[in-house]
């Protein structure tokens, strides 16, 4: 069979479900906005800054990983910057040949120059549509909804959720719990969980990176997530072979088609997996999980959904039936109406992959 190549991933329409908003800045941009709020970066020229954040993000631990993410948040704190990344974020994600994304941000991060927290969800909501408007002009055609988030070591996550709810029919598709796992179990924001069950609403939960099987199960059987944010860790519940055995949450899991939000470059620079060749989801495949593949942060991890399918055919061999696989699981966990979904799948996805296979 003969590879792959990256142009034709990238022309393919893809899916994603797991990618932060301020992990995902152009590096010029970051750049621009720094000099207007008088913020300092670790370089000013935009190609090295670029590599200064993998470089940082590249170390094995979450905790520093995130660290970076204290420039990306500091030149998104007013209504036009928040704009200007949003909109640059769909046209970067429509040119990657993503047809639909799920992109998630934290709306208390976003207070320190005056905005009100309606303020800063209308500012990216307005940003994205414009985007999204921009790329279908130039024959792009991308759909995003949009997660808040709730960051876990903080108190506002009912806040948030009432926020998220507040805006359900303006853009906002579902909400999401994040941030550093291990001491901030999801349990400490199971009030929020509640409410949004009672309210009918969507919700993913990062769990099962930094932290293994408890985070996970607490996730699922306490706070009743609809899909896990990254889940890698599922794969400690699996004793490998020749016929794999499962634990009892792992088979839940497979059985329920909970949605794995599998991020493969970021799992590995954060510790999650060793390597792109060692990382669990070549397993989780071919169990059967419902495995999605996505880009987690962009910036960090210097990447794309089209490098991330791209280093999965390099390391295990796929061709465009298990990347099309990959992408309508993803399609079908979206949070997006039932209908709207299908026809994603129906009208998009697989016609394209029919004239590739």
């Amino acid at each position: 069979m003969v590879a792959i190549a990256l142009d034709d991933i990238v022309k393919a329409p893809k899916a994603l479900l797991h990618d932060h908003l301020d992990g995902g800045l152009r590096p010029a941009t970051i750049v621009d906005l720094a000099g207007a709020v008088g913020h300092q970066l670790p370089h000013t020229d935009p190609d090295e800054l670029g590599r200064w954040f993998v470089a940082a993000a590249d170390s094995g631990s979450l905790e520093r990983y995130l660290e970076t993410f204290a420039h990306t948040v500091a030149v998104m704190q007013t209504a036009p910057a928040l704009h200007r990344v949003a909109a640059e974020c769909a046209l970067d994600l429509a040119a990657d040949g993503v047809v639909y994304a799920e992109v998630r941000f934290a709306p208390e991060q976003h207070l320190s120059r005056g905005l009100t927290l309606d303020q800063v969800v209308e500012a990216v909501l307005a940003g994205f549509a414009d985007g999204a408007a921009q790329a279908a002009e130039a024959g792009r055609q991308i759909r995003i909804g949009t997660l808040l988030t709730a960051m876990r070591h903080a108190a506002r996550s009912q806040e948030i959720a009432e926020l998220a709810v507040r805006y359900r029919d303006a853009g906002v598709v579902g909400f999401d719990i994040a941030g550093a796992e291990a001491g901030f179990p999801p349990t400490r924001h199971l009030d929020a969980f509640e409410y949004l069950q009672r309210e009918n609403f969507h919700f993913t939960i990062h769990a099962g990176e930094a932290f293994g099987l408890p985070s996970i199960w607490q996730a699922i059987q306490w706070c009743g997530a609809d899909r896990l944010g990254h889940g890698v860790r599922i794969v400690d519940d699996v004793t490998p072979g020749s016929s794999p055995v499962l634990g009892r949450l792992a088979a839940y899991v497979r059985d329920k088609r909970i949605p794995l939000e599998l991020c493969p470059s970021s799992n590995v620079q954060t510790g999650a997996a060793t390597s792109i060749a060692e990382h669990p989801i070549g397993l989780l495949r071919d169990l059967r999980f419902r495995v999605t593949v996505n880009t987690d942060n962009r910036l960090m991890s210097g990447t794309s959904m089209s490098r991330e399918m791209a280093l999965l055919v390099e390391a295990f061999g796929y061709g465009w039936a298990e990347l099309q696989w990959f992408t309508i699981n993803a399609m079908k966990s979206a949070f997006i109406p039932f209908d709207e979904r299908l026809a994603i799948i129906n009208e998009v996805i697989k016609p394209a992959y029919a004239k590739l296979i």
